[in-house]
Parts: C-alpha cells; structure tokens; sequence
C-alpha cells in the first residue's frame, strides 16, 4: 500500500508466485482499503514469472472483474537481473486475450520504446507512465506519441523516494516539450481517468 501526500491511492504490489494466495489478497486490499491499482515486477520475482505467463493471468482477471489497472514495470530493469520476462512484446499477448484490461507500462519499456508505442496504438487500454525516469531523460518516442496520437495514453509517475528527489522531478519537468494541450492529461487527467478517479 502506497501513501502520497495529497491523497490516498492505495496499490498493491502482486507476486504471480502466490498463486491463489494472492488473488484472495488483492480481494481483501479491494474490499478493506479500496486499492485502485495494483502493481507487478516479473524480473524482480522469484522464480521470474514473465509479463504473459500464464500465472499472471489469474491476476490480469482479477483486475478485469475488480475494474482496476495493473502497473507492470517492462523493458531491461535496473538490477542486475536477466531481463527476458519483461520483453514489452509480451504485452501484445496479454491485451490480446484480456481486452477489458487497463495495463500501464512503468519504468521505461526501455530500448522497445517505438514498440510500445506501435502497441498503445493498436490496444485502447494499454497506457504508458513515466516511473523511475528523471524528466530529462523521458524516451523521445514516448514523448512525441504524446503530442500527437497518444496524449490521452501517457501519464506522469516519478520514483520518490526510491531514486529521484522531489526537487530534482519538479526542476526538470518544465523542460519536457509537451504541447500545451498534453499538459493538463499527462500530470493528472489520464491518471484520473485510469484510475477511475
């Protein structure tokens, strides 16, 4: 369960590893604390659990029947780990067989950027966040779709505390090259919006 200062977004971070387990405990986040998310890392699992295996599927549908997003970090992860589960093609399979579900992509989707944008063009509710990237290095792809077809599809997400300081995201943002009609969408609107807000 996350806290932000402005207000109570409650997320739940899932291991596909715990099978029904976690299932019965993403019931009882939604049921006691009303989560609106909740999260995945499948390079940072033990075993690797990868983004379209099929024990992720019993969370993807429970996301589906609770009416809430999953934020599943894609592309090569920071940590010294093998990388392969989180291959951003695997996305395509799983809004495939799951079309009602909201996915974001965080932290990066890094180096298939133009893939995840040629996906959020093809899949309605797939979404993009900004997590664990300092403002200035917000991938070039990514930026460009949202000034053009994808300004209702990206979202701003920063990584305070675990890496980047508030001073630094907020000194940095202005700089981004969003045209002035994305602005409004991507700090709050689309989150609002996926978040069912």
């Amino acid at each position: 369960i996350r806290r932000y200062p402005d207000r109570f977004i409650p997320s739940l971070s899932v291991d596909p590893n715990d099978g029904m387990d976690g299932i019965k405990a993403m019931t009882r986040a939604y049921e006691k604390w009303g989560i609106r998310a909740v999260s995945a890392f499948p390079a940072g699992t033990y075993p690797q659990v990868a983004i379209n295996d099929k024990k992720m599927y019993p969370i993807y549908a429970k996301c589906v029947e609770l009416g809430i997003p999953i934020f599943c970090c894609a592309g090569v992860p920071g940590p010294r780990i093998k990388f392969a589960v989180q291959k951003v093609e695997l996305i395509d399979e799983v809004c495939w067989f799951f079309p009602e579900l909201k996915f974001v992509m965080r932290h990066g989707a890094e180096p298939w950027t133009e893939l995840a944008v040629k996906l959020m063009l093809k899949w309605p509710k797939l979404y993009y966040s900004t997590s664990a990237f300092a403002p200035r290095y917000y991938p070039k792809a990514v930026i460009d779709f949202a000034n053009t077809r994808g300004a209702d599809k990206v979202m701003y997400a920063g990584y305070f505390p675990m890496g980047l300081a508030l001073d630094r995201i907020f000194s940095e943002l202005p700089n981004v090259p969003l045209h002035d009609d994305v602005w409004p969408k991507f700090p709050r609107e689309n989150a609002v919006k996926v978040f069912n807000l």
